[in-house]
């Protein structure tokens, strides 16, 4: 059969697609940007058919309709990334949240760790050979597409026709609906201050002509970049991107020339940002997008010389114990590929592994730095992994220091008030002065 007839037979409407989803199944709806509103609101529509139903999710870019407290029972979210509109439902234990490094994502679905019924995303249309891109989002698509039981696509023009490991063929799709609507964008950042601008100047002070970089997207990874003019001959490999690396693309500073590994090319596994972020990836030969069980390998990631690797962190302690993912108890994101990151970082030659934070919480009036974690509080990333820690008040190499070297190494770059009162406490605990 063509691959047009396929396509034809396989195309239905919104709501005729969703209906093979069953009470029990285990659905996946997209990752970020490819997360279909379309389709994930008809399916919530349905709620009172159905029941414990699990919505397995990452970066939920979308309105998350199957977290509203009158879905109880009905949907059941497990997380591995919580975000703004999932949170409230992990809190209230309507959701559950568990912790996993994104590299193992596709592993999990292809061994069956996690269920995979049902997997719901959006593709560009298809080719003239039958073959559809998977856009801003392959990372565990690309797997998904494979193992589930049932794809349902939203084809959509507006998705970028990306390149790298990222294209299904329409035979690979079994239900299909056609929508033209806009993408997903991740517009929520804050403007920079003087505090982030001066991490972005830390910061920028440890990268050198020619490094390869990884770096996720936000105010202080904005930051970063906006002090990166100087620089030249810079490579990519990361785990997403947005709108902030576009200006040192065309303004020739990141070139990926220098690269170890897939020289000349920016390796990413999915990308979220505004419109300009998806018009800029369409059919733009210098980005490849790769599965993350690629991209994020620890391994893979250490083939690229000269790699730095940058990720944010909410807290971190004397001993240099990082947790980037919750305040106690309460779960604010995920792990994603923090460590994934630091460890191929730390084993690339003239690596290094970066843990960026500001100094202070609520109006300046808890220090991020503490002498020790709260109860409760997970480590994402070990002391045994820490390497370089900057805030605005300074970068610090942990590597291969004494317990007494960190704690009095983090103690400089902790903002000035909480000096004093942090040599106390380390006194106080461990019978040591600083």
């Amino acid at each position: 059969m063509d691959w047009r007839e396929k396509y034809k037979s396989r195309l239905t409407t919104t709501d005729e697609a969703v209906k093979v989803v069953k009470s029990g199944d285990f659905v996946i709806p997209g990752h970020a940007a490819s997360e279909s509103e379309l389709l994930v609101n008809a399916l919530a529509k349905r709620y009172l058919e159905l029941e414990n139903v699990t919505l397995i999710q990452g970066v939920a870019l979308g309105s998350s309709p199957y977290c509203k407290p009158e879905m109880e029972g009905h949907f059941i979210l497990k997380s591995m990334f919580v975000g703004t509109n999932t949170r409230k439902s992990i809190w209230e234990n309507r959701g559950t949240f568990f912790p996993l490094m994104f590299h193992e994502f596709p592993r999990a679905f292809r061994e069956g760790y996690l269920g995979s019924d049902v997997f719901i995303t959006m593709v560009s249309p298809p080719d003239e050979h039958g073959y559809c891109s998977l856009g801003m989002s392959v990372d565990h698509s690309k797997e998904l597409v494979k193992c589930a039981k049932a794809v349902i696509a939203e084809v959509n023009p507006n998705v970028p026709r990306t390149y790298g490991d990222t294209f299904v063929h329409v035979s690979d799709l079994d239900y299909i609906v056609e929508n033209d609507g806009p993408i997903l964008e991740l517009t929520r950042f804050a403007a920079m201050d003087e505090v982030t601008q001066a991490i972005g100047r830390n910061v920028a002070a440890l990268i050198k002509d020619g490094d390869t970089l990884q770096m996720g997207a936000g105010t202080i990874p904005d930051a970063i970049l906006h002090y990166l003019k100087d620089k030249k001959d810079l490579g990519i490999h990361t785990e997403m991107f947005s709108d902030g690396l576009i200006n040192l693309i065309e303004a020739g500073i990141v070139n990926c020339s220098k690269k170890s590994l897939n020289p000349g090319k920016i390796v990413v596994t999915f990308a979220e940002g505004t419109k300009k972020v998806y018009e800029y990836i369409n059919t733009n030969p210098m980005f490849q997008f790769h599965p993350v069980d690629y991209v994020n390998n620890p391994c893979v990631i250490a083939q690229n010389d000269n790699m730095v690797a940058i990720n944010s962190a909410l807290e971190i302690d004397l001993s240099g114990q990082v947790c980037a993912e919750a305040l106690g108890t309460k779960q604010y994101s995920g792990i994603g590929g923090q460590l994934d990151f630091i460890r191929g970082a730390a084993a690339s030659k003239n690596g290094r592994p970066i843990i960026v934070l500001q100094s202070t919480a609520k109006n300046g009036t808890i220090s991020r730095i503490s002498c020790q974690l709260k109860p409760g509080t997970p480590v994402t990333t070990t002391r045994n992994d820490v390497h370089w820690v900057v805030t605005e008040y300074g970068a610090v190499n942990l590597f291969c220091k004494s317990e007494r070297e960190r704690a009095a190494a983090l103690i400089s770059i902790a903002h000035p008030n909480f000096r004093v009162e942090l040599k106390h406490q380390y006194r106080e605990m461990y019978g040591r002065v600083i």
